[in-house]
């Protein structure tokens, strides 16, 4: 009975171990990918800037090709805009915040399963006949400190993803 207190006693030591340290990690994260692109700003701009074009080049729609998505605003840059519930992506909603075809355009992105906003920016950058693409999400997890953990990885889960969408739409912008 005595040696189940103590494995009991090192457990909750753990756990309450784990939270404290949670507090102590940071709660914001930042991912952000390149890609050059053999495309001008004009043809990579209605491709992004356009959410019902995102599906074409998006891993999160390429993920679950059954995610119910609804469109609002208008058709591309600032305002338009759409909300998404899948089973394997989760449920969000993204908002066109700024556009500009020769440079680019921000979002905001709100999860309501985690009451959670990041915002965002997709830049192109000019480089010849090239387009430098640049894609970045940052944010806060909150004050949860079990979050702060995730906050650590978020470059490691999201990254990737931009990455394959980044070369999904080179491929599209390239091919016109």
């Amino acid at each position: 009975m005595r040696w189940l207190v103590r494995v009991a006693a090192g457990l909750v030591a753990v756990v309450l171990l784990a939270v404290v340290a949670g507090f102590l990690l940071p709660d914001t994260y930042r991912v952000e990918r390149s890609a050059v692109v053999n495309a001008p700003p004009e043809r990579i701009y209605p491709l992004v800037a356009a959410p019902k074009r995102w599906p074409e080049w998006s891993m999160w729609n390429r993920r679950d090709p059954a995610m119910a998505m609804t469109f609002f605003g208008p058709e591309s840059g600032a305002g338009a805009g759409w909300s998404w519930d899948s089973k394997t992506e989760g449920k969000g909603r993204m908002t066109f915040l700024t556009a500009d075809p020769a440079r680019g355009f921000t979002y905001q992105l709100y999860f309501p399963d985690y009451d959670s906003t990041s915002t965002g920016d997709i830049r192109f950058e000019p480089q010849g006949d090239a387009t430098k693409i640049t894609w970045t999400n940052a944010g806060s997890v909150g004050r949860n400190p079990l979050m702060h953990y995730m906050a650590r990885f978020m470059d490691r889960m999201v990254g990737p993803d931009f990455e394959a969408g980044l070369a999904n739409l080179k491929t599209l912008a390239e091919r016109r």
